[in-house]
């Protein structure tokens, strides 16, 4: 299973050619200033005002060679079920109930507890909260399961397996995973490796949104930047630790990666 998931290689140029994702990809969008005469005696002040500076305009590119990095824009086909796993991020329950109410899964699974990213954010588990927005979104309870328990994306794994198990579900042959853009990759990678059934099928995906687009005010961006920086890291080392398959990392990934850790984006690394 490792060996034939771990030829699945998608390299930057790959993803500048995605296809759309059906009725629900992501739309882009631009702000543009409205046009205004600008009186020709301060046209440099106008300039220094308005433009970027260079420092912004170069994590702006790097996190955007990261961010695309860590999706993995893989085909999408009916599944068993869709398993979504939980964080801050609400949109990422939206995608999964709008899947399953497309007919991408017989069954939709939220997974996760309380993690360091939503203590104190929200009342209730990160699972019943993504499950209550389902219900609202007409997901019909009975097909929702929730494992509330989990508190990184191994457990997210291993205890949805369990607990399956112990509902004495058959378990689901097929999954269509769903996370944050930026840990579609780690997610693809944890799976692999700590599934138990070794001939269950998977794919990943998350909501349809470009970095530009990406951040609001629930994930602000360098929240945003800091979280997908540390979990570059968590690929290239989790491996060796037994936590995940191998993920190829381009050099030009890992230097932006770097570049951002040395802009003072460090705020997320793995411990040692």
């Amino acid at each position: 299973m490792e060996e034939a998931r771990a030829k699945i290689r998608h390299s930057s140029h790959q993803r500048a050619s995605r296809p759309p994702l059906a009725s629900w990809s992501g739309s882009w969008s631009c702000s543009c200033q409205n046009q205004r005469s600008v009186p020709s005696t301060s046209l440099s002040q106008y300039a220094m005002a308005t433009e970027k500076p260079r420092e912004d305009d170069g994590v702006e590119r790097d996190a955007t060679l990261v961010y695309d990095y860590h999706r993995m824009s893989m085909s999408l086909q009916p599944a068993d079920a869709v398993f979504a796993l939980c964080s801050l991020d609400t949109r990422v329950a939206e995608s999964a109930a709008r899947l399953f109410l497309d007919g991408f899964g017989d069954f939709l699974i939220f997974s996760g507890s309380v993690g360091s990213l939503t203590a104190g954010r929200f009342a209730e588990p990160e699972a019943v909260v993504f499950a209550s927005i389902a219900k609202a979104m007409g997901v019909p309870e009975h097909k929702i399961v929730i494992e509330a328990q989990s508190t990184n994306t191994g457990e997210n794994v291993r205890f949805t397996h369990a607990l399956l198990q112990e509902m004495g579900r058959p378990l689901p042959t097929s999954f269509l995973l769903v996370q944050k853009p930026y840990m579609e990759r780690r997610t693809y990678a944890t799976f692999a490796k700590q599934w138990p059934d070794p001939k269950t099928t998977f794919a990943v995906t998350s909501p349809q949104l470009s970095f530009h687009e990406y951040p609001n005010d629930d994930n602000p961006r360098d929240l945003v930047i800091n979280i997908m920086v540390g979990d570059l890291v968590r690929i290239r080392d989790y491996a060796d630790r037994g936590f995940q398959i191998p993920q190829d990392i381009p050099d030009d990934v890992w230097a932006a990666g770097q570049r951002l850790v040395a802009a003072g984006y460090d705020k997320h690394l793995p411990s040692s």
